[in-house]
């Protein structure tokens, strides 16, 4: 039982009905293919619903028992489990709905649950309300279905060309429907259906809620009749309706009645209508096979009986209601049967054609005529539908064409009355009453029918016959043919009609037949035909030119009565000074004159406005002269409504330029409205008296409202510019002031007979000021004043009148004040929804005003920067300034209130909804005003939610268009579809631009977030949920979502394309700001799914707006992006898992279906192995994005040009670019225009006049061709956009998500995939260069992320195996991971796909040719990136390599990353000169980047070119001169960073960079020769840079507590500078060995020069890491440089002096050297220092490292000099150089306990003594076992890093990664911790080789002073000492100036030892070199030198110090 009472949330009296509709409009309108079977299996589905039209579930007992326990029981709702239980209150209005509609309770329960979940799509509605709507729409919905099904089906009137299946489905469907009864049932539903007894019902139930609600009631409720109706007509039209069906549609019709107007209701006349087509034979006169098939269609001729029983019917029945319908019906039934007489066999049928006079006698007595003109003709629906208008046509044409005597009848009878009235007349007598006026009536019906004519059909060509052949091709008729061929005969008749009508005409059809002709003149043909006929009419009467016998019908005779009245009325003018200006009650005319009068100017003005021909000919007639004769007669006193006539007439003139220019002319002259005051005047004349006077009193303003006709009419066709010159000051604004003052602004203050004409006025008024400011644009001489000559004096001429206006509209002016209240009038009548007097016309000035503010907007900010600039003393405000003011009515600011109250009106007013939002979106610009209208739209909180649902609604409103049928709707459906899509366009940039602005802004209250809160602190729901209104967000969202389900995607990105460009922007919007971006993320993500289902169904394809196509992507792109890196970091992996595998897979989504399961598994996995498995895969959707965007772009055609100069056209075309919204640069082509069109007109000459056709189409090739290239710098805009956001998806993909999303292997491949394509899109020849740079921006990322993947693939293969040593694994070169089989070359790409990237990397970078610098920057660095991958990474020293014999190592076999670096130097090296050209050239100048990174490439390709071609190339092409030349160039640049405040760091960067490649290059023999040959020393030897150390900061280290962030110190920034310089110096010593000697001594001079510098370093006392480096690089080049030997190279001239000088730098180097061993030999001083650094700084662990590492270096330098100076000095052991005193106190000293008194420093001049080589000595040997230890613990550290505990894992990473360590995955800790540990193995390695170096080296020193002191030294006897100082002294100058050696001679000085210092050595040195010690420096060899070499060195000078320490005690 539970089941069937299951409750459809969709309403089954609705939702289902809507499906039906949409389906129906799918199929039928949209003509989608896939509907049609939907449609099918739907009508099948609810035929029932169908046949029981409109018939209501009925009440039952049991539902209602249900219902009423559903609060406690609830019910089961379809779809859902459970049930649910509803409110009281619900079941109460479910009970009530039940009653009202008669309907079943469940239905009842789910129309109101229905009406809940709709409610927010009606604002303001309770859900009771909506249930009514829903409700009605369902019916409407299935009226609307049968009626459009019923249009489809294949028929006899016309055709929608559907599908013949469709169709088929169609008819058979409604065939069906037929059967069953449709017509009684429609006609039943039609009588019933009252809207005024439904509304009594719901009034009754509170059913009925605001205006808006009873509106669409009752809108609701109409349309159901409508189509009803409609649908029966329909059906009539295609297959008239049998016999029975006829019967009752006339017994329908009997009871008809009228409307209060006197016209039939649109529902009457559909069904008059279908009774008509019923009987409508039109088909007869097609030819005879189509003739044929209808016959046998049709039941008028096969029902038997149908023609008998409607003949009695109609013959005999009683008088229906309306007699006149009678009488319509009747003449239809006379004509059919006259028509069906014509066929062949139809005798049987002939008792009853006979009767066809007599039917139509009966009809033409119940005044059919008047019934047509008056009740059908007049309705409002009448000339909506084509149809109707071709069934009258053919109703008056059949009756004029078959029934000929019934005319001519008509005719005589009409002649006879008017013989009878003249009688009469004369007489004296009343004319008789009962006179008929059949003929009369016909011909305003004519009249009438013809006057509109809204489809443009021109059916009243087929009342002229042209008499002669038309000259003009322009006016071939639509079926006349060719001229000569013969007119049908039908056409004959009519015309023959028309002109026999004419003749001998009795007065009393004179009238009426020129209101004929004026119907039959509608039309571009048959004005011209008309034209002629009053034309030839006259000319045959030419010699009675009294008139007396012409036609009365001509133009002759017309405009002959005109001037004789004119000429009888100026004699009749009174005389100037006495004029009484009052209308005698008629000069000389009568009221049937004065009316026959006013129709042939209202002819002449139809037939000049259709024909321009007409117009000239009639106006450059010399004897009639019309505009002459008009103008005198507006001059005289007669009737205003025929002054408006002429005036009417004149504008109709006004139509052509030519005739324009005159009138303005004329019209001044003749003081229509006077201009000039004159003084002797008393009053005065012309339109303002006439309105004041007369026309006020009158209160009807025909005169007035017609001259503002003509004025906007002249206005538009040609502008005076010195209008009224030499009589009064000239310009337009005499009319101006008319016009606003006396006109517009008080209009409303006028009273008004006909209610509607106030709003008329104000509409034509408007209309003018609208035309002139439109035309107006601010010119700067506008704005000085302008002085002309008058009777000799000078006055200010008058200024264009939209200057006026623009300042009318830019002051509180009253013109502004009533423009305001005009719109707040206009919304308040709007917001009653009730018809009244003049609707149309109030809209149309509301539209006006709208768009005088719209105007005011766009062109006062060049009006007020002309004004600012200018003398004019005239203030003015903003217009969005003045929009803020304060309402005098309401006292509130709610000026733009009103005007956004508009969008409300969005559905029944579009064209204000329009002009209203693009006024809001002009001023939303503005960021101050984004705050108060904020505050006035949400003042109110009625008002805040009707403007949410204007602008909603106005975003939705596709939703409302029916299914225009675009192809055939009519041209106004068109305008106004595109008024709404312009509209939405306009809601979507105010969106666009107000978020732009802070908050709180518009933006952020349409689109639903809190304004009173935090923004982030929003929660966007679904409409209805929480209350939550319907916002702009959800309609932005509902009109991307359309379609997304479907396989087509979004419905929007195709049909309108602009639109959904901008929802995607708005939304990219949302996401990309910061306080909306959590709230909209969030929701599109649950509530929407929005990205997902957007980015399936990229790309987009639409090749007719690629842009738009393009910039959608884009949007959708950048927000995908956010979104990956959203979710990455709030670890939300599913989601970004989901994006990633829709962007990247290339395996198609679609699984198999189960049962080929089996077979196809088999398949694959043998595929998978042979790699055959291409076919399942299917592109990657990251590159089918690519794919769509074009990279080549088609270029215009240069412009050809004959008449401009084609240069000047260029810079004309330059000057009118401007920023468009998007900011690209486009050329305004309507400026463009108005700039050459100005300079044309200003040509002069008769040349000139003849060429303008030529130079117009010339400009307008022009024109197209900066139409062209506007495009084509759009989409180039797009393109690049689109690629933009595209390398943006691929960047985050990259770089943001979970690098464990995507598998190390896959990301290599889809790199590799991306790198290649963009690669051939941009390689090929038509790829556009300006999308270059984002292409190689694109590039370098990816070169650098497959760089990075490859590398890390490597680390792990290399980690993977830490049982063996890491060089035994790489000389394997094919590794293999067992699971994977043997993998060839590098990586899992394999070789060859790198080898295509390099390749492919080089062309592009050649393909850059000699410009786009900075796009060659991105390649190389995508370049150095690439040759990373080569590189061996960083490996720990783990001293083991060494074990290896060299014969190992020269015959292994090459590892993977040689293999791979001699591939890439081969491919480069294949590209020749041209690439190395194009690098070195980039490298030597251009931009500073550019030049870093191409040396930085440089750099690279010289370490591995193995041939040597690279360097070769630099030297020959003279590239490495131009380099180190430039340095004098860079010494200038680096001064100037030497300032506190440096300008920039580039030139820095770009020196160090070209040191850096220096060096590099020294490192080679040969390109150290290359150096010095260039001189490279000597040129840093001239720079002065290096002598300008700056002063230490006395507080180092410890003053700055927070040393700068990215500028580095006066002092790092020298540093910078000096070590690179030192590095180079170092590097060429080294490896320059055949030119050693030459090398150093440039060095050594290098140091002379900068001698300053050098002893102020070697003098620092500063530790910190940065002057330790200093210190090691410098002595390093001393122990080389600074040696006795260099001198004697050097080719000093042997003078004495220089010499000497150089000996002293030298001597001084030396000492100071000396000096710094008793610094860094370890003195108590810095182990101290040493402390308390690690203390202070606690994370700069490799600080401390690098400190350790200087300090050494610094030790084995001095002492590797002092080996230097005691090798080069002494070649035999008698004369050694002993550079120490035999002293080892300092030992003592030091290892003594008086720890605390301080070593004193050594005076350097005084030499130090060997116990700082002996201490030196032992505490090298401590260190190396503690730096020995801390090695091997990293090593085993390293190898088991996966066990090692988190905290030192963490501490590990720290020192790598300062900050943010916790934020970091495990996986990518540990390459952190393995990183800082093979930093530390290497950094000990190097101290242990320092370490084992400055011990080899203090034993070799102390063995040769032992040797020396104690063997070979002879001792001297005591002297006083002071004696021996001086001698010391003495003998030391003496040394220094003679001997030849460079050397201190220290000899002379030593012999100041005495017997007792070389005892007390001896001792000292037995104490110090103990055992101990020995044992120490064996165990070390042991450990560390034995690997390095096979000579035990220490050894041997161990055993030779023991053995002399021995020998001398023996």
């Amino acid at each position: 039982m539970a089941t069937p009472l299951a409750v459809n949330s969709a309403a089954s009296l609705w939702g289902p009905y809507k499906d039906i509709w949409q389906t129906v409009g799918n199929a039928l309108w949209r003509r989608q293919p896939e509907a049609v079977h939907l449609l099918d299996m739907i009508l099948k589905k609810h035929k029932p619903d169908f046949i029981s039209l409109f018939r209501n579930p009925p009440k039952n007992v049991q539902q209602h028992e249900k219902v009423q326990k559903a609060s406690t029981e609830g019910v089961a709702i379809q779809g859902q489990q459970g049930t649910r239980l509803l409110p009281e209150q619900l079941i109460k209005e479910a009970f009530i709905l039940s009653d009202l509609f008669d309907i079943g309770e469940l239905a009842a329960v789910e129309l109101l649950l229905a009406g809940e979940h709709q409610q927010p799509h009606f604002p303001g509605l309770t859900r009771g309300l909506v249930a009514v709507l829903l409700y009605w729409d369902g019916k409407r919905c299935i009226a609307n279905s049968l009626k459009a099904l019923i249009q489809s089906r294949q028929g006899k009137t016309w055709t929608l060309e559907l599908s013949p299946e469709l169709a088929s489905i169609t008819t058979h469907f409604t065939n069906e429907l037929m059967e069953q009864g449709l017509t009684y049932k429609v006609l039943t539903l039609v009588s019933h259906i009252d809207v005024n007894n439904e509304f009594e019902k719901l009034q009754r139930e509170r059913g009925l809620g605001s205006e808006k609600h009873r509106k669409e009631v009752s809108d609701l409720i109409k349309e159901c009749r409508q189509s009803l109706a409609e649908s029966l007509f329909a059906w009539a039209c295609q297959s008239p309706l049998g016999k029975d069906d006829t019967l009752l549609l006339i017994g329908h019709l009997e009871r008809v009645t009228v409307e209060a107007n006197g016209s039939l209701d649109a529902v009457n006349l559909a069904l008059l209508m279908a009774l008509l087509y019923c009987f409508d034979i039109s088909f007869i006169e097609q030819s005879t096979e189509e003739r044929d098939d209808i016959i046998n269609q049709l039941p008028l001729l096969t029902e038997r009986q149908y023609i008998a029983t409607i003949h009695s019917r109609l013959q005999d029945s009683q008088p229906w209601k309306l007699p006149g319908l009678q009488a319509t019906v009747r003449l239809a039934w006379a004509l059919a049967l006259r028509g069906i007489s014509q066929l062949p066999d139809v005798t049987a049928l002939a008792e009853f054609t006979e009767a066809d006079e007599a039917m139509a006698e009966l009809a033409i007595a119940d005044s059919v005529f008047l019934f047509l003109t008056e009740s059908v003709v007049v309705s409002e629906n009448f000339y909506q539908e084509e149809f109707y208008i071709r069934r009258i046509h053919n109703l008056i044409t059949d009756f004029l064409a078959l029934m000929p005597m019934k005319v001519k009848q008509l005719r005589n009878r009409a002649d006879e009355d008017a013989r009878m009235i003249h009688m009469s007349m004369q007489m004296g007598n009343e004319p008789p009453i009962s006179l008929r006026r059949d003929l009369e009536h016909l011909m305003l019906l004519i009249g009438e029918l013809y006057k509109k004519n809204p489809f443009h059909l021109e059916l009243a060509l087929e009342y002229w016959c042209p008499s002669e052949p038309l000259q003009t091709p322009t006016i071939m008729g639509s079926y006349l043919g060719v001229a000569h061929q013969r007119p049908p005969q039908r056409q004959v008749v009519l015309s023959k009609f028309v002109r026999q009508m004419g003749d001998l005409l009795p007065p009393t059809i004179y009238i009426p037949y020129l209101k004929m002709l004026q119907g039959l003149a509608n039309g571009p043909q048959c004005a011209h035909y008309c034209f002629s006929l009053l034309k030839v009419n006259g000319s045959s009467h030419v010699e009675n030119i009294q008139g007396a016998g012409g036609s009365p019908v001509s133009w002759e005779h017309f405009f002959h009565s005109l001037m004789l009245y004119h000429e009888h009325l100026r004699k009749d003018l009174p005389s100037a000074d006495s004029v009484q200006y009052r209308h005698l009650p008629s000069r000389g005319i009568t009221q049937k004159e004065q009316d026959g009068l006013i129709a042939f100017l209202q002819l002449t003005s139809t037939i000049i406005t259709w024909s321009e021909n007409a117009r000239l000919a009639l106006c450059e007639h010399p004897q009639w002269t019309p505009v002459v004769v008009i103008l005198g007669l507006l001059q005289c006193s007669i009737s205003p409504v025929l002054k408006a006539e002429l005036l009417k007439t004149l504008a109709a003139f006004g139509k052509s330029p030519e005739i324009a220019a005159s009138l303005w002319q004329s019209l001044e002259y003749t003081q229509i409205l006077q201009t000039i005051r004159v003084p002797s005047q008393r009053q005065a004349i012309g339109i303002e008296v006439e309105l004041n006077e007369i026309e006020s009193r009158c209160e009807e303003y025909p005169l007035t409202r017609a001259f503002c006709q003509l004025i906007s009419v002249l206005v538009e066709s040609s502008f005076p510019s010195n209008l009224g010159a030499g009589l009064r000051p000239p310009g337009f604004d005499p009319y101006l002031q008319f016009l606003r003052d006396s006109v517009f602004l008080r209009f409303r203050t006028r009273a008004y007979r006909r209610a509607a004409e106030k709003w008329e006025v104000a509409e034509v008024v408007l209309e003018v000021f609208y035309k002139l400011l439109r035309d107006y644009e601010p010119q700067l001489e506008d704005f000085v004043d302008q002085f002309v000559e008058l009777q000799g004096e000078e006055i200010i001429a008058y200024k264009p009148p939209g200057f006026s206006l623009m300042y009318h509209l830019l002051n509180e002016s009253p013109m502004l004040e009533l423009a305001f209240s005009l719109l707040e009038e206009g919304v308040k009548q709007l917001d009653t929804y009730a018809p009244f007097p003049g609707k149309k016309h109030l809209e149309k000035a509301v539209q006006h005003c709208l768009a005088l503010l719209n105007l005011t907007l766009q062109k006062e900010n060049l009006f007020m920067d002309l004004l600012r600039e200018s003398q004019l003393a005239l203030i003015v405000s903003p217009l969005e300034q003045l929009l803020q003011g304060i309402n005098p009515r309401t006292k509130k600011a709610d000026n733009v209130v009103n005007i956004a109250r508009y969008l409300y009106h969005g559905n029944t007013n579009p064209e204000l909804a329009f002009e209203s939002a693009k006024i809001l979106c002009c001023i939303s610009c503005n960021s101050n005003i984004q705050i108060k209208l904020v505050g006035d739209f949400t003042h109110d909180q009625s008002i805040s939610q009707k403007l949410m649902a204007g602008f909603v609604e106005c975003l939705d409103s596709e939703d409302t268009e029916e299914f225009i049928r675009l192809e055939e709707g009519s041209e106004h459906e068109k305008t106004l579809a595109v008024i709404c899509h312009e509209t939405r366009i306009h809601i979507l940039n105010l969106l666009i631009t107000s978020l732009e602005c802070n908050p709180p802004n518009l933006a952020l209250y349409l689109l639903g977030f809190e304004l009173k809160k935090p923004v982030s602190t929003t929660n966007l729901q679904d409409p209805g949920v929480l209350g939550c209104p319907r916002t702009c967000l959800h309609a932005i969202l509902n009109i991307l979502e359309k379609g997304t389900e479907g396989r087509t995607g979004p419905v929007a990105v195709r049909e309108s394309p602009q639109l959904a460009e901008l929802c995607y922007q708005v939304i990219y919007q949302l996401c990309a700001c910061c306080d909306t971006s959590g709230p909209t993320m969030r929701y599109l993500r649950t509530s929407q799914d929005f990205l997902f289902s957007h980015l399936q169904h990229l790309p987009f394809s639409n090749k007719e707006y690629e842009i738009s196509m393009l910039n959608q992507m884009s949007w959708l792109m950048k927000t995908a992006s956010i979104e990956l890196r959203v979710t990455s970091l709030n670890r939300q992996r599913s989601h970004t898992q989901r994006l990633l595998h829709l962007l990247l897979d290339d395996m198609p989504v679609k699984p198999y279906s189960d049962s080929e399961g089996g077979i196809e598994d088999e398949n694959r996995s043998v595929s998978g192995f042979l790699h055959f498995d291409t076919a399942t895969k299917v592109r990657r959707k990251i590159l089918n994005i690519l794919d769509s965007i074009d990279f080549s772009q088609e270029i215009p055609e240069p412009l050809q040009l004959d008449f401009f100069d084609r240069t000047q056209i260029e810079q004309v075309i330059a000057n009118c670019e401007h920023k468009n919204l998007r900011g690209q640069t486009v050329c305004n082509v309507k400026l463009l225009h108005r700039v050459l069109v100005a300079e044309v007109n200003a040509l002069q000459g008769m040349a000139a006049i003849g060429q303008r056709p030529l130079l117009m189409e010339e400009i307008s090739t022009i024109l197209q061709y900066v139409v062209g290239r506007n495009k084509l710098l759009q989409c180039l805009h797009a393109k690049r956009h689109a690629l933009e956001s595209w390398r943006q998806l691929v960047e985050i993909i990259l770089t943001a998500c979970p690098q464990d999303l995507i598998q190390a292997e896959d990301r290599q491949l889809i790199i590799r995939d991306i790198l290649q394509d963009v690669h051939d899109k941009i390689l090929d020849d038509e790829a556009a260069q300006e999308l270059m740079p984002v292409v190689a921006g694109a590039v370098f990322t990816l070169t650098a992320h497959l760089s990075q993947a490859v590398r890390t693939e490597k680390k792990q293969t290399l980690i993977s195996e830490p049982g063996e040593t890491h060089d035994a694994f790489m000389l394997d070169s094919s590794f293999t991971s067992p699971a994977e089989g043997p993998l060839v070359g590098f990586a899992s790409i394999g070789d060859s796909s790198l080898h295509i990237i390099l390749k492919k990397l080089l062309d592009f970078i050649l393909k850059t040719g000699g410009g786009f610098q900075r796009v060659r920057t991105h390649l190389y660095g995508s370049l150095l990136y690439y040759l990373q991958i080569a590189q061996r990474p960083d490996e720990p020293d783990t001293l083991e390599a060494a074990k290896k014999t060299m014969w190992e190592r020269l015959t292994a076999p090459e590892d993977v990353f040689s293999k791979l670096q001699r591939e890439n130097i081969a491919i480069i090296e294949s590209y020749g000169a041209a690439l190395m050209e194009v690098i070195c050239r980039d490298a030597c100048d251009g931009h500073e980047i550019g030049r870093m990174l191409a040396l930085a490439l440089l750099d690279r390709i010289v370490s591995v070119d193995k041939q040597q071609q690279w360097l070769l190339y630099l030297s020959n092409s003279g590239y490495l001169k131009v380099l180190v030349d430039s340095l004098a160039e860079d010494d200038r640049t680096l001064q100037s960073l030497l300032t506190p405040q440096p300008p920039l760091l580039k030139a820095l960067y770009t020196y160090e960079s070209k040191m850096a490649f220096l060096t590099r290059v020294a490192k080679i023999q040969q390109g150290a020769l290359e150096l010095l040959r260039s001189g490279v020393i000597v040129r840093l030897a001239q720079c002065q840079v290096y002598d300008m150390r700056p002063e230490m900061d006395p507080q180092g280290m410890f003053g700055m507590r927070d040393p700068p962030v990215f500028i580095p110190t006066p002092v790092d920034r020298y540093r910078q500078i000096l070590l690179p310089a030192l590095q180079l110096c170092q590097v060429i010593l080294t490896s320059s060995m055949a030119q050693h000697l030459q090398a150093a001594g440039q060095v050594l001079q290098f140091l002379i020069s900068h001698s300053d510098t050098i002893q102020a370093i070697l003098r620092c006392q500063d530790v910190s890491a940065g002057s330790l480096q200093e210190l090691a690089l410098l002595t390093g080049i001393i122990s080389k440089a600074a040696l006795p030997g260099i001198l004697s190279e050097l080719d000093v001239d042997a003078n004495e002096g220089s010499l000497m000088e150089l000996q002293g730098h030298i001597g001084r180097f030396q000492r100071q050297c000396l000096g710094l061993l008793s610094r860094f030999g370890g003195s108590d001083r810095l182990r101290q220092f040493k402390f308390q650094d690690d203390n202070v700084e606690g994370d700069r662990v490799s600080k401390k490292d690098e400190i350790e590492l200087a300090m050494q270096q610094i030790c084995a330098n001095v002492m590797e000099y002092c080996q230097s100076l005691m090798l080069q000095s002494s070649p035999t052991f008698q004369h050694a150089v002993c550079l120490f005193t035999p002293s080892l106190s300092e030992t003592i000293n030091r290892d003594g306990p008086r720890q605390d008194s301080q070593a004193p420093v050594v005076p350097y001049w005084r030499l130090p003594g060997l116990g700082i080589i002996v201490y030196l000595l032992k505490q090298s040997a401590n260190d190396f076992f503690s730096y020995y230890d801390s090695h091997r613990r990293s090593v085993s550290k390293l190898q088991n890093v996966e066990q090692l505990p988190p905290d030192e894992i963490k501490e590990l990473c720290r020192s790598v990664m300062p900050a943010g360590v916790d934020k970091i995955s495990t996986a990518q800790k540990y390459v952190l911790a393995r990183r800082r540990l093979v930093k530390l193995i290497n950094n000990r390695a190097k101290l242990l080789s320092l370490c084992s170096f400055i011990i080899e080296t203090c034993l070799f020193i102390l063995w040769r002073h032992l040797e020396y002191y104690l063997l070979h030294c002879t001792p001297m006897d005591s002297q006083d000492s002071l004696f021996a100082s001086r001698t010391l002294f003495k003998n030391r100058r003496l040394q220094d100036s003679f001997a030849s050696e460079t050397n201190l001679d220290f000899r002379s000085g030593l012999t100041m030892v005495s017997q007792h210092d070389i005892d007390q050595l001896q001792t000292d040195a037995i104490n110090a070199f103990g055992e101990s010690l020995q044992k120490k420096l064996l165990d070390i060899e042991g450990l560390y030198s034995k690997v390095r070499s096979r000579y035990s060195f220490i050894q041997a000078l161990v055993r030779r110090v023991r053995g002399l320490l021995r020998i001398s005690r023996n």
